[in-house]
């Protein structure tokens, strides 16, 4: 039996489709997010990423879901939950990414903060994080606002941000 989804005010969260995968390639066909994640404007690469979720929804009972504007029922983008590799460990991230043309409105915030609320309220896991390149300034800024601490660690690559909030931290807010 499958989980409520995360709630917001001008967000709806579903599962991925098949059928997301033009959507989707508005979302990281930007300069900016191709920074990022270059790989992603390749059909291939955006087939994997959509299995890959479908495949957390179905082992974990969660995964990175398409935001839509509720208002509209137009695709905003993603958020949600993922396990991540950090430091030999694995942690329950929160990922955001949202339509070029949507960017700057807060809903990466609004979207982020859900899923927060969704992995305490649906998880054990006893700490959230996201794990952030320190040149993803707009990223740098939502986890900001999302996270209690911070600290850096070594990535794969390059030292990374890793923004962080607690259970205890958490319950202590709510």
């Amino acid at each position: 039996m499958h989980q409520p989804l995360p709630i917001s005010d001008r967000l709806r969260f579903r599962e991925y489709k098949e059928t997301d995968a033009s959507s989707l390639l508005a979302v990281f066909s930007d300069p900016y997010a191709r920074r990022f994640y270059p790989e992603h404007s390749k059909p291939e690469k955006l087939a994997a990423w959509i299995e890959w979720n479908k495949e957390n929804y179905a082992l974990h009972g969660f995964g990175l879901w398409v935001i839509e504007v509720a208002s509209s029922g137009r695709f905003a983008g993603d958020a949600g939950l993922t396990l991540q590799s950090v430091e030999g460990g694995r942690l329950l991230e929160i990922g955001y990414h949202v339509h070029p043309e949507l960017r700057g409105q807060g809903l990466a915030s609004e979207a982020a903060r859900a899923c927060l609320s969704w992995a305490f309220a649906h998880t054990e896991h006893e700490l959230v994080c996201c794990v952030v390149d320190p040149e993803n300034t707009a990223s740098v800024r939502v986890a900001e606002k999302l996270h209690r601490f911070k600290r850096t660690f070594q990535g794969r690559t390059k030292e990374m941000f890793l923004f962080y909030t607690t259970r205890a931290a958490w319950d202590g807010e709510t």
